[in-house]
């Protein structure tokens, strides 16, 4: 078999391909996928060449950790059913050419395990799990607090603070310098940070991915205030030590999900409590991937791209 599929072969050169796959094994299952969605975080830096040391990198790779598709044959030990729709976090089956992280082509080859199960009226939103589910992951933390300052109104921002809300926590402040990015916000505030002067914030949870920030959430903390580093960060996290000493400042940083976010996650869109409605803002045939990387990471208006695999063959 092979498959279509999206190819960055180096910094800002992506191209629409042909793969071979690899062959499918007893645990394993094909996929034909529907929906891609294009990450603003990580898939950016793939793309510029500015992801930092990672398990994995090097070009050429296939990027896209949130497809979403049709189960075209399971394996007997796989655990699925042909005609099932899942979600899958990415795939490693295209021979030499690298899974970083694979989820972006019109056929995958997974182990079952690592393919989700989701209800039919989910749809294309089901690209949104992998976020919702690193939401769910920072906000569920050992000792975590629930947030009452978000740095960031784009999609993972949006998500905390729909989580917070639908856990029953106060209604958080969302910081986002963008006009464009102010509005969609229901049950919380969404201002300019230069428009808010509070200093006694409890815990900031930053999505921005800007490393420099952190001397300016400080000033924001409320003495024994946490910070937590939600986004992904291609430069080095500083700050200076005195502002931090007075506050007795908490630092975390929230890592990567796990299973069971991802099951809390869909669990919570499937029955509603979590809406997704309004995340996906853009949508594009997979084969134009190339504009529509650009738009994904060069128009603000853009929240989340969706790539449409149905008509791939």
């Amino acid at each position: 078999m092979d498959t279509a599929a999206i190819v960055i072969k180096g910094p800002e050169t992506l191209v629409f391909d042909r793969l071979p796959l690899d062959d499918a094994g007893e645990a394993d299952v094909v996929i034909d996928t529907e929906w891609s969605g294009i990450s603003t975080g990580t898939e950016r830096l793939l793309w510029l060449g500015a992801m930092p040391a990672f398990p994995g990198m090097g070009y050429p790779l296939v990027p896209g950790y949130e497809s979403v598709g049709r189960i075209a044959q399971a394996g007997a030990a796989s655990g699925h059913r042909t005609g099932d729709r899942v979600f899958v976090p990415g795939a490693r089956c295209f021979g030499d050419v690298r899974g970083l992280f694979g989820g972006a082509a019109a056929h995958l080859v997974v182990p079952g395990n690592r393919a989700v199960a989701i209800d039919d009226a989910l749809g294309e939103q089901g690209v949104l799990l992998a976020l919702a589910a690193t939401a769910h992951h920072a906000l569920n933390a050992t000792g975590a607090q629930s947030p009452d300052l978000i740095v960031g109104h784009g999609v993972l921002g949006r998500l905390l603070a729909r989580l917070a809300l639908a856990a029953g926590g106060a209604p958080p402040t969302v910081w986002e310098r963008d006009p464009a990015r102010r509005s969609g916000a229901t049950g919380y505030a969404v201002v300019d940070p230069d428009d808010d002067s509070r200093r006694d914030y409890r815990a900031i949870y930053d999505v921005s991915g800007d490393a420099g920030l952190i001397d300016t959430l400080i000033a924001r903390l409320d003495r024994g205030g946490e910070i937590t580093l939600a986004g992904f960060y291609s430069e080095r996290p500083s700050f200076a030590f005195p502002p931090a000493f007075m506050r007795e400042l908490r630092l975390r940083v929230a890592a990567e999900w796990q299973p069971a976010d991802l099951v809390a996650a869909k669990r919570l869109a499937e029955t509603g409590a979590l809406s997704l409605d309004g995340l996906i803002t853009h949508r594009n045939d997979a084969s134009r991937a190339a504009s529509a990387y650009r738009t994904a990471f060069e128009d603000p208006a853009c929240l989340k791209m969706v790539l449409d695999w149905r008509h791939c063959v």
